[in-house]
Order: C-alpha cells, then sequence, then structure tokens
C-alpha cells in the first residue's frame, strides 16, 4: 500500500497571470543582486553539458563566483556531445504556420498531457532566443541557398522546427557552450574541476550548502562550499545497463540529493528510443542511436509475411508493410518516439521482425535516394551513414538500416518549482535532471532545448532571485561546518564498504542483472504482476550486491570498479522507485505504458480523473517505504484529450 503524504511539501511557484506573460512578469517581480554584490556569492554547478555549461558559463558571466564539476576528463565530453538530430525552435522560418503556441501545444500533447502548462510554455517562448544565442556563438547550423537557416521535421509535430548542424547537432552546440564556458574561466569567474564525482550534498539550517565529491584519479574526498547548489548531470537511462547512453553516464548526484530529501518525480516516465542499431550480442556495454532525423526520409517497414528472411531487396514494394505509414496517416514515420518505439515491438513480438535475432526492422532510404539523389541524402545524413556502416558493416546507401528501440531519455527527475528549485532550499536543478517540461514522452530535439534554456535563460534569473531573497550571505560556511564532516565520514564508510567486499561477483553482473529485470518489467511494456516481480527480483538482487559483490582494490586511488560500483549500489535503490511508481500508475501515458490500460486499437489510454497529476516521492530511509507527494496538474490552456496521431 503505498503512502500518501496529508500535507505535500510541494509549491509549484507559478506566477499569476495569463500564460503568454508568465514569464516576463515573473522576470519583472523577482529580487535581483546587483553587479557589485554579485561577486560576494559562490555558486556550484554540477554538470558541463549544455544545461550544467550553459548556466556556469551564464552565471560567471554575471559575476558570480562559480565552481564547475565533471565526471569527464574534458567538458567538452559531456554526454550532450552525443546528441544527433536537431534542436526545436518556434522560428517559423518555413512559413508553415509554426508558433509559440504550436510548440507549447505539441510538447503538451506529445508528453501525454502530464506536464506543466507553464513551464512548457516558457520553453516554446526561450526556444527563439536559443537559437540567437548559439548562431552568435559560431554554431554551424546547416544553412539554406540565400543564408537563412535550414530547418526539418521530427516526431510529433506537423511543422519544421527542428535547427541542425548535419548529425552532429549536439556535438556543435556544446563547443559553442564549451566557448563561452571557457571564456569564463580565463577570466577567473569560474574555476573548473573535471575528474570529480558529487557524492553528497551538504546542507545547513536546511539548505543546499556545498557538496562532497571524489576526486577520481587520486581517491580523495574534497569538499566545497558554496551559497547554492546547481545540479545538471543529466539523466538516468543506464539503469537499464544497455542503453543509448555513454557507459559513464549515472544517477549518483541526483539520487544523492533526493536521499538527502530532494523529492523525486516521475521516476518511471523513460523513453525508449525507435531508432537505434539492435543489439549484436551479450558483451556489449551500450547501445548506438541512429538520429531520429532520419525518419524524416526513411521509411519504416517489415514484410507482410511473418518470417520472411528475404534480402530487403528481393521483397517488392507489394509484399512490404509500411506500417506506422498505414496505422498513423497524419504523421507516418514521424510519430512520436513512444508509439513508434511500441509499433516496432509489436511488428516484432507478433513476428514480422528481421534481422538475425527478428528483432529489428527496415529504415529504408531507397525512395529518398531516388527522389532527392544521393548527395542530397548524404549532405544531411553523411556522419551518421558512415556510423552505421562502420558498426554494422552494411552499406545504408543501398540496404536499408536495421534499428529496434532502445533506453534512451528519462522525463522523470527531481521535482523543481517554476524557478527550477528542488524541495530543498538552494538547490537547483536543470536540464534532464529534473522532471519539468516534457511530461510522459519527450518530444524529439527539445532535449537540448531544454538544457540550453534552463541554463542560458531561467537560472540566472531565478538563482539570483532566491540569493537575494535568502540570508546566505548573513551565514557564511565553510568546509570545516560540521556538516561537511558529517558528510565526508558518511562518503568514507560507505567507501571503506564497498572496498571491502570481496565476493565472487563481479559489479557489471549485477549491473547487466538489474538491466534485464528493467528491460523485462519496467521497459515498453509494463503490467502490474511484472512491476511486483520486478519490485522482488531488485530487492533480493540489492540484498545479494551487499553480500556478493567484489569490488577490491583502495578507496584512496585511482579505482573504476569503486566508481562502478556506487554508482550500480544508486540504481539498485532507483530502480526498485521506477518499479513503484509504475505499479501505482494505473494508467498508460507516453512512455508508461501498462498494458492493462489501452484503447481497443492498442494506444495508451490515460484516466485524467485520478492520475493527473505529478508523482514526487520522499526517501524516507534505506529498504524503507517512500512517501508519494502529488502536484495536481490543471490544464487551463489546452483541453485535456485522448492522444491522436493518425
Amino acid at each position: 500500500m503505498i503512502k500518501v503524504a496529508e500535507e505535500s511539501m510541494l509549491n509549484a511557484q507559478i506566477p499569476d497571470g495569463p500564460i503568454e506573460s508568465k514569464w516576463s512578469s515573473h522576470k519583472a517581480n523577482i529580487k535581483l543582486v546587483s553587479p557589485a554584490n554579485k561577486r560576494k556569492y559562490t555558486v556550484i554547478v554540477v554538470g558541463t553539458g549544455l544545461a550544467g555549461g550553459a548556466a556556469a558559463a551564464s552565471l560567471g558571466e554575471l559575476g558570480y563566483n562559480v565552481l564547475n564539476f565533471c565526471v569527464q576528463d574534458t567538458p567538452r565530453r559531456a554526454h550532450s556531445v552525443a546528441a544527433q538530430g536537431g534542436i526545436n525552435a518556434a522560428k517559423n522560418y518555413q512559413n508553415d504556420g509554426d508558433s509559440v503556441w504550436r510548440l507549447f501545444y505539441d510538447t503538451v500533447k506529445g508528453g501525454d498531457f502530464r506536464a506543466r502548462e507553464a513551464n512548457v510554455y516558457r520553453l516554446a517562448e526561450l526556444s527563439q532566443n536559443i537559437i540567437d544565442q548559439c548562431a552568435a556563438q559560431g554554431v554551424p547550423f546547416a544553412r539554406e541557398y540565400g543564408g537563412t537557416l535550414a530547418n526539418r521535421s521530427f516526431g510529433g509535430a506537423q511543422v519544421s522546427r527542428t535547427f541542425y548542424a548535419r548529425g552532429q547537432t549536439g556535438q556543435q552546440l556544446l563547443l559553442g557552450c564549451y566557448s563561452s564556458l571557457m571564456r569564463q574561466v580565463d577570466a577567473g569567474r569560474v574555476k573548473m574541476f573535471t575528474r570529480r564525482e558529487m557524492l553528497d550534498l551538504v546542507m545547513v539550517d536546511g539548505k543546499a550548502r556545498g557538496i562532497v565529491c571524489r576526486n577520481l584519479v587520486n581517491g580523495a574526498v574534497e569538499s566545497y562550499a558554496a551559497d547554492a547548489v546547481v545540479v545538471a548531470t543529466g539523466g538516468y537511462s543506464t539503469v537499464f545497463f544497455l542503453s543509448t547512453n555513454a557507459v559513464n553516464c549515472n544517477a549518483t548526484a541526483i539520487w544523492r540529493c533526493h536521499r538527502k530529501g530532494a523529492l523525486f518525480a516521475n521516476p518511471c516516465y523513460t523513453q525508449i528510443h525507435p531508432t537505434c542499431i539492435p543489439l549484436a550480442g551479450e558483451s556489449q556495454s551500450k547501445l548506438t542511436l541512429m538520429s531520429e532525423s532520419l525518419r524524416n526520409d526513411g521509411r519504416v517497414w517489415v514484410p507482410k509475411a511473418k518470417g520472411d528472411k528475404r534480402p530487403p531487396a528481393q521483397i517488392p514494394d507489394a509484399e512490404r508493410d509500411y506500417y506506422l505509414e498505414r496505422i498513423y496517416p497524419a504523421f507516418g514515420n514521424l510519430v512520436p518516439r513512444d508509439i513508434a518505439s511500441r509499433s516496432a515491438k509489436r511488428m516484432c513480438d507478433d513476428g514480422f521482425g528481421v534481422g538475425p535475432t527478428g528483432y529489428s526492422v527496415y529504415l529504408d532510404f531507397a525512395e529518398s535516394i531516388q527522389r532527392l539523389g544521393e548527395s542530397t541524402v548524404r549532405d544531411r545524413y553523411g556522419n551518421l551513414f558512415a556510423m552505421y556502416e562502420e558498426i554494422t558493416g552494411e552499406d545504408p546507401y543501398h540496404n536499408p538500416m536495421r534499428i529496434y528501440p532502445a533506453p534512451h531519455y528519462t522525463m522523470g527527475g527531481l521535482w523543481v518549482d517554476y524557478n527550477l528549485q528542488s524541495t530543498i532550499p538552494g538547490l537547483h536543478v536543470l536540464g534532464e535532471a529534473n522532471f519539468s517540461d516534457h511530461g510522459a514522452n519527450r518530444l524529439g530535439a527539445s532535449a537540448l532545448m531544454q538544457g540550453l534554456a534552463d541554463g542560458y535563460f531561467v537560472i540566472p534569473y531565478t538563482l539570483g532571485h532566491y540569493l537575494a531573497s535568502s540570508e546566505v550571505l548573513k551565514s557564511k560556511v565553510t568546509t570545516e561546518h560540521p556538516a561537511f564532516k558529517a558528510a565526508e565520514a558518511a562518503v568514507a564508510e560507505q567507501t571503506k564498504l564497498l572496498v571491502g567486499l570481496k565476493g565472487k561477483r563481479t559489479v557489471r553482473e549485477f549491473h547487466w542483472q538489474l538491466g534485464r529485470i528493467m528491460w523485462d518489467h519496467v521497459g515498453m511494456g509494463r503490467n502490474a504482476k511484472g512491476l511486483q516481480q520486478a519490485i522482488s527480483d531488485i530487492r533480493s538482487l540489492r540484498a545479494e550486491f551487499w553480500k556478493d559483490v567484489n569490488v577490491g582494490g583502495f578507496g584512496n586511488d585511482f579505482n573504476k570498479n569503486l566508481e562502478f560500483a556506487g554508482r550500480v549500489a544508486d540504481f539498485l535503490e532507483l530502480g526498485e522507485l521506477m518499479a513503484l511508481d509504475a505499479l501505482n500508475r494505473n494508467e498508460s501515458c507516453g512512455g508508461h505504458f501498462r498494458e492493462e490500460y489501452k484503447t481497443p486499437e492498442g494506444e495508451a489510454l490515460r484516466d485524467d480523473k485520478n492520475f493527473c497529476y505529478a508523482a514526487a516521492w520522499q526517501y524516507t530511509g534505506a529498504n524503507q517505504e517512500p512517501v508519494l507527494h502529488k502536484e495536481d496538474f490543471d490544464f487551463e490552456y489546452v483541453h485535456l484529450a485522448q492522444r491522436s496521431y493518425k
């Protein structure tokens, strides 16, 4: 039985007034920090992706003292670099009917009406500024012959609003952000700390005042004090073991904040990306994304006959099922990701899949190459085609790609209010690490948009408001404060415990087993029996982990196994919460598909009467049941309706 809080601690701080003017009115009324006073404040920013890097650069530019941390050896290796297809913005360069309102509506609808209206509208509004900011930084967006920026379409939209730099958009945006960040490092306003992993949040008088981290090179435990903490460390899809995320991606920073009192919202909202290279063997450590932009010009199909093993070139067009175009004629191959992924799974489960395992579908470019010419397709997607051929040994210019869904993005994260502040005062959470903008399903090309909006255009205002409203300057703390010593001791104790484990199984084995449980029971299709099984299996696996894992090495030295062990320990707790959240939500919406709740056509069936809320979970202790807090969503501007892309 889920324990529901009698009095919720949630206050979204949504400004009054029409949705079109909420953000501008809010900016006009929040408190400010004068230029001369900004240098008196120190702000910690954890993460150097588009959200964290943009925040650190912007805050440094304003005059704050910024301490910026990343787990990689350089900010340029943040996982934002892996984003491919593009970034959305309501510029309406195509004159095809786009607007801020339409981007707002598409995002709310794409998220299956499980996002906060005010945050989504602000995101759509700020999208226009993002493109101007990035173009000014020199980001080489694709351009039309006359010099104007080019756009292409993405899933869940009937307009072209996605700006791109071939299939390397994330890389180019990150380089632009990096240049701004390094300018502030050179100016001395940002201090960069690479190869550090945040292991605890330090709170003094109920406010976030610093972090404890581990130097991943020499193993030293280090503490840093500040007046506020910003966390932008990405999502948690590596809980599935196999995902499109880098192996180094993890949930430790946000999970440790959660254990300190930050509520975790909608952990079950996970996105399975439909366009990934299928699993080729059990030894793989990750899966490879093929950009959603490929569905602009590629057609998804399977043979009409079950078990048809003929090479694709030998299957005539009349014997092919272009199932997305057949089922969803209005959007076709550009339906949102959750729908495309479930459709592919259903085709494969029914015996129509292709490839050696039968668990892949074709993404075919033959028609586009014939219509546009190979050179045009090469200009648009050349690097993606090259990557596919290098991995698979197959030439996608002459043979269809084989794709299958894989864990990709997580819409859940730490709960934040309109100011991007968590339930811990002074702890702000940006980008994929928070829950705020995408509901139960993120539209393609909107992740980069959110990260940059949060970092460049929201947090400079809202963090200043917090600092001006608080009294942190009157109670300056240092790392000598007892709260830091207690946090350091707790980190040292867990390190000692982990390296002292001399079991028979590797960390990787436990992570792989957890990933199988999550994929089988908390993946694309979920049901009550499977989720209950997952919770039981994860609890048993966690107990086994703390008895039989072999970490080895030393805590005060370079130790990759120790890094991974701490992350897997956190995943074993997070995975259970994801399953519990999915079990509690007796409906289907977006990426959360409960097999018991679907329309006669097999689509997600929401229950707006009982579940139109954000589920924010409170940590109550190790192996203790969490407490549920609810933020009810009131849709004042968008009419609640059953999603349809037909």
